[in-house]
């Protein structure tokens, strides 16, 4: 077990996946595995509050699930309605500030406003920063910043030989939030599929065989503690770090 004083990450990503198998495995609707989500997401959040985790960051719906059957991607969005409608009192009187990242031109009106609607009543919290990553996509994030740099300089207002890391990360989705410390997917597969793929450069990964609807506290607990026993080097070699970990 790590001491006490364990460090904890600020910020969190996690990767939902086991939703549709969690409830091909009880013979019910993939749709049912989704609600059953729902609640692991809201014990989540529960767990960063209680651990004073700074930022959270959900991976609800890639660029890719479009391509999903389209009774599912229809049952998804009416999940995603009924949740904004639900939640997001309660998230505002528990000091969450709501963010959506990702094209959110591809949802329907309703949605859009939705969740237009909830980053603007949760905009002046600071307790924790919930990222809600929905129609995103990491290639797509780098794209777009791509793009916004190369329209710059296109007119004139931005020298190319200029851009650097810092200002690509100026314009990437969570610009001015500190990367993710430890990422997290459950489901059993290991890799990051497409998502934050320039924010997560130096991230802690963890996977575990853990199906989302059955994630616990107990379960992220878990993932804490590999973390805190994690050396984070940056790069650099135990013997440079140890100076700047001695005077923090």
């Amino acid at each position: 077990m790590p001491p006490a004083s364990a460090p904890v990450p600020r910020h969190l990503a996690v990767i939902m996946d086991g939703n549709g198998r969690w409830a091909q495995r009880r013979r019910r609707p993939r749709v049912v595995g989704h609600r059953a989500g729902a609640r692991a997401v809201n014990l989540t959040i529960d767990f960063c509050l209680r651990q004073g985790i700074e930022v959270l960051t959900l991976f609800a719906f890639s660029s890719e699930n479009w391509g999903r059957p389209e009774e599912e991607v229809g049952a998804l969005m009416k999940l995603f309605l009924n949740a904004l409608e639900r939640e997001v009192d309660e998230l505002d009187r528990r000091g969450v500030r709501v963010r959506f990242i990702g094209e959110r031109g591809r949802f329907a009106e309703a949605i859009a406003q939705r969740m237009a609607a909830a980053e603007a009543q949760t905009a002046g919290n600071a307790r924790l920063q919930l990222n809600i990553a929905a129609s995103y996509g990491g290639r797509q994030d780098i794209a777009t910043a791509a793009r916004a740099l190369a329209r710059e300089a296109a007119a004139g207002r931005l020298d190319p030989d200029s851009i650097d890391e810092a200002m690509v990360g100026a314009h990437v989705a969570l610009a001015g939030l500190p990367a993710p410390d430890l990422f997290i997917r459950t489901g059993g597969d290991r890799r990051i599929s497409n998502f934050l793929l320039w924010q997560l450069a130096y991230t802690e990964l963890w996977f575990t065989e853990t199906l989302w609807p059955d994630v616990d506290a107990g379960v992220l607990q878990q993932a804490l503690d590999d973390y805190a026993g994690r050396e984070r080097r940056f790069g650099l070699t135990s013997a440079q770090i140890a100076p700047v970990e001695a005077s923090a």
